[in-house]
């Protein structure tokens, strides 16, 4: 945070604008636990698993009729 270079010298050294460092630091100096592994690791949403399994064989059903229709109107070939 703080350094030996001013913030005019940080700016122009790495192409950017000098509220744009003073924003970065503000932005570390309120969340520097978190980033750093002082708090809490953000909360999962749920894995609905039993949805996921219902997605997955919905998919496979429209899949297979797909495939049947496509190949009995010649569109896709029998060999796959």
């Amino acid at each position: 945070m703080a350094g030996d270079k001013t913030l005019a010298e940080l700016a122009q050294r790495f192409e950017v604008h000098p509220n744009q460092i003073t924003e970065w630091k503000r932005q570390l100096s309120e969340r520097a636990a978190d980033v750093f592994g002082g708090g809490a690791p953000p909360a999962e949403p749920p894995v609905d698993l039993k949805a996921l399994h219902a997605k997955i064989g919905q998919l496979t059903l429209e899949n297979d009729f797909l495939e049947s229709a496509l190949t009995k109107v010649g569109l896709l070939s029998a060999k796959r």
